[in-house]
């Protein structure tokens, strides 16, 4: 990281389930001291309702966000780059961190389905929280 406040690119396919899903808990977690961007390689309509849903269950309202197209400038102005999914669509630059978080897909399941997901990845954000702003290893 060579700014003092790092910039993380969450990206997945439709860019309404999983990233979304991050971003919000990134954001949550990180009051303020990190920049947190999500975008999708094929964006959808809106939000998938089953995250939404399972992200209000902890407080966090995702509904008013619109699903973005992945840009390569999306890419450059960030530190550290999680795809969930996306494979090859996402360009690779050179000094970006990757990392690829295996999750399932919500997409088209109910919000019991969707929580365990959440939950996969509010353990995955808090650690690489604590990995940027302390140093510490996820």
């Amino acid at each position: 990281m060579n700014r003092i406040k790092p910039e993380v690119l969450f990206v997945c396919v439709h860019n309404a389930g999983r990233s979304q899903m991050a971003a919000a808990l990134l954001q949550h977690y990180a009051l303020g001291r990190v920049t947190v961007r999500s975008a999708g390689s094929a964006p959808a309509d809106k939000v998938n309702p089953a995250a939404a849903e399972a992200l209000a269950e902890l407080g966090l309202d995702i509904t008013a966000e619109v699903p973005s197209k992945l840009t390569t400038e999306d890419v450059e102005a960030s530190d550290v780059v999680i795809t969930m999914g996306c494979g090859d669509t996402c360009p690779v630059f050179p000094g970006k961190r990757y990392l690829d978080w295996e999750l399932e897909d919500p997409a088209g399941q109910g919000v019991d389905a969707v929580r365990p997901i959440r939950d996969d990845i509010d353990r995955r954000v808090r650690a690489l929280l604590a990995e940027l702003l302390d140093g510490t290893p996820a």
